[in-house]
């Protein structure tokens, strides 16, 4: 394996001096190392796009070399300033993306990665962007870097470094402190505990949170159906505002991340918007992108309450202890909607958490015979 000092050292060596991007579970103690020794040249940011973006302004401020890390499912957010901004066709700004190779054909991973990662080497020669395959046998990773890096310079276009799971040791990022007692998989419990069966819906967000609804129902409401959103980071408030709009009997509620709600934040606009008395965002904030390695958010800095308010969501909400929670989700159903709660939880998941045993194409099936019932 490859240690990130080690790399951290490579990648400097050849010029790289920011970084931007999006934590993922791949490049988890990369990210963490970034996150420690680069406090004054390192931005986490809100989605993949993003990061192109600050990674495009810091090369025009300074002429230096900047990297983008991101996992391959983010790859899409991407497109649109690689192939527009980026792109030796345009103002051919040179960068160096390295991407976290989830699904990598051969190597099991979940089902919502299967196709990324046997697309992603595709996607990189359609962007016409030169890549390098690291992993944790690779005989010479200061020449690969520096093979790489000198075609960024010298062409001045966006190279990548696509990174094969098990590449990097471990690394034991100083997290920051929680801001509540509360645990996420606590909250939700109480929260879905609240939600009658025959006339509410759930969505849950992609990561732990998913999981930990799952082990709940099977462990005391096996009965009820939910739709485990596995992929599609920052899309489950648009899903869920489809379902309220067509299912305007039901009342559907949204489980996400600050992360995600971050990501594309855009779509409650959307949701606010659309003025539906049976749409429920339910945020779950621990400031942390907790399920790729717990680097920080800026939610910290956010007032996601003042945000909701001037989104305009009918009803604003916030619960940080388990009794706060409670009361809210014991009146929660009689408010009407659209409704934003933020519920501030701890970081951090059981180390015993499973994983649902269905296909995704199967818990679409069954959720949408439970929702028309």
């Amino acid at each position: 394996m490859i240690k990130c000092a080690e790399f951290s050292q490579v990648i400097q060596n050849n010029g790289v001096s920011f970084f931007s991007g999006v934590p993922d579970s791949l490049l988890k103690d990369i990210c963490g190392y970034m996150s420690d020794n680069y406090v004054d040249n390192h931005i986490i940011a809100a989605n993949e796009g993003n990061a192109v973006g600050i990674a495009a302004g810091y090369h025009l401020a300074t002429g230096g070399l900047p990297l983008v890390y991101l996992q391959n499912s983010g790859l899409g957010n991407t497109i649109n300033p690689l192939t527009s901004l980026m792109s030796e066709d345009v103002y051919s700004m040179p960068m160096v993306l390295l991407i976290g190779w989830r699904g990598q054909p051969g190597v099991k991973d979940e089902p919502q990665h299967v196709m990324q990662g046997r697309i992603s080497e595709d996607m990189l020669k359609t962007l016409n962007i030169p890549y390098e395959i690291i992993n944790a046998d690779t005989p010479d990773l200061a020449s690969t870097v520096n093979s790489i890096v000198s075609t960024a310079k010298k062409r001045s276009c966006p190279v990548a470094l696509l990174v094969s799971k098990g590449t990097f040791e471990s690394y034991e990022y100083t997290k920051s402190e929680d801001v509540s007692e509360l645990s996420r998989e606590r909250a939700l419990t109480v929260l879905a505990a609240h939600v009658p069966s025959s006339e509410g819906l759930i969505f849950s967000t992609t990561g732990k949170l998913s999981r930990e609804l799952y082990e709940f129902r099977k462990r005391e409401q096996s009965d009820v159906v939910d739709f485990y959103n596995v992929g599609s980071m920052g899309h489950l408030s648009q899903i869920a505002l489809g379902m309220a709009k067509y299912s305007p009997k039901k009342q559907v509620f949204c489980f996400d991340g600050d992360g995600a709600a971050l990501m594309h934040m855009g779509g409650l606009a959307i949701a606010a918007a659309e003025k539906l008395n049976n749409y429920y965002y339910i945020m779950f904030n621990n400031e942390a992108h907790d399920s790729v390695g717990g680097q920080s958010t800026v939610a910290a800095n956010v007032d996601f309450g003042l945000v909701a308010k001037g989104l305009g969501f009918n009803h604003v909400l916030h619960a940080k202890t388990e009794a706060e929670l409670q009361d809210v989700a014991s009146t929660i159903l009689d408010i009407e909607g659209p409704v934003f709660l933020e519920v501030t939880i701890k970081k951090g998941a059981r180390k015993d958490l499973g994983r649902p045993t269905e296909t995704p194409i199967e818990n679409k099936v069954a959720f949408m015979e439970y929702a028309q019932k």
